[in-house]
């Protein structure tokens, strides 16, 4: 499956519970060796929830929160569901062409994030190179923004690993290059943690709105189009962010699981 790009297998385990390795998720999700994802999601039974939800990125390393692949969740469930994930409970319903998800409310403390050191998340205290000073947002996981007046002037595959791994960030950090094109849209690049620069993030779409919209650059609903396509994120300080956009199932397939 995949929304706008950022592509997923996503392994049914309702009826049968899996273990899943940090070994055994790296090789599904390679590419030349593997069957080949960005992320990988087992779909399994929860006590409080229709489903649960866990997010396993291409280096292996298991995460809280994917906003694509929580799109896909009730066209793969065949129904709106509240799926149970690490992040907390997510509300996702089916709509024409995709789903829309309440993604919760946002967090903004610095211990939230988290950061190595106390500072203001609305205009950090810290830059790498030439940036701006970003903010940072964990909606379910961590990110940081830059707001740029070029983003085809920023080179993303070079800054993006070097800010992920920056030691301010203690479970490392999605970075997300944006540029305001419109009074409620914006364009997005994100270097995904552990999964590197993707077509789409979901959760970097909700945490960049969210971002512009505490230092009034926008308000809500904002278009936030990436390199795979448009999310319509919508938030009101103090409330839930609400996430619309497409899934799309590709193809249904078996493997050996003895090759992984």
């Amino acid at each position: 499956m995949h929304g706008l790009g950022n592509d997923f297998v996503v392994i049914d385990a309702r009826a049968q519970p899996i273990e899943m390795t940090e070994s055994r998720a790296r090789a599904i999700a390679d590419r030349h060796a593997g069957i080949g994802c960005d992320q990988l999601i087992l779909i399994g039974d929860a006590p409080d929830a229709d489903v649960s939800m866990q997010i396993f990125n291409a280096d292996g390393s298991e995460v809280e929160a994917c906003g694509n692949a929580t799109r896909c969740v009730p066209l793969f469930v065949g129904r709106d569901v509240l799926i149970r994930t690490k992040a907390g409970l997510l509300d996702a319903k089916a709509v024409d062409g995709g789903a829309s998800v309440d993604m919760g409310a946002p967090r903004f403390e610095w211990d939230a994030i988290p950061l190595g050191l106390p500072m203001d998340t609305l205009t950090m205290s810290a830059s790498w190179e030439d940036l701006p000073a970003p903010a940072a947002v964990n909606v379910g996981n961590p990110h940081v923004i830059f707001f740029v007046d070029d983003l085809d002037a920023v080179d993303t595959a070079r800054l993006g690993p070097a800010i992920e791994t920056d030691p301010l960030f203690p479970a490392r950090v999605n970075v997300n290059f944006a540029q305001m094109v419109g009074d409620n849209h914006i364009r997005l690049i994100v270097w995904e943690r552990g999964a590197g620069l993707t077509r789409a993030c979901g959760t970097g779409a909700c945490a960049t709105a969210v971002a512009a919209v505490r230092r009034k650059l926008t308000s809500g609903p904002v278009t936030v189009s990436l390199p795979g396509g448009d999310l319509v994120i919508d938030w009101a300080p103090g409330g839930t962010i609400r996430m619309t956009g497409p899934a799309t199932h590709v193809f249904d397939g078996e493997a050996d699981w003895s090759h992984f």
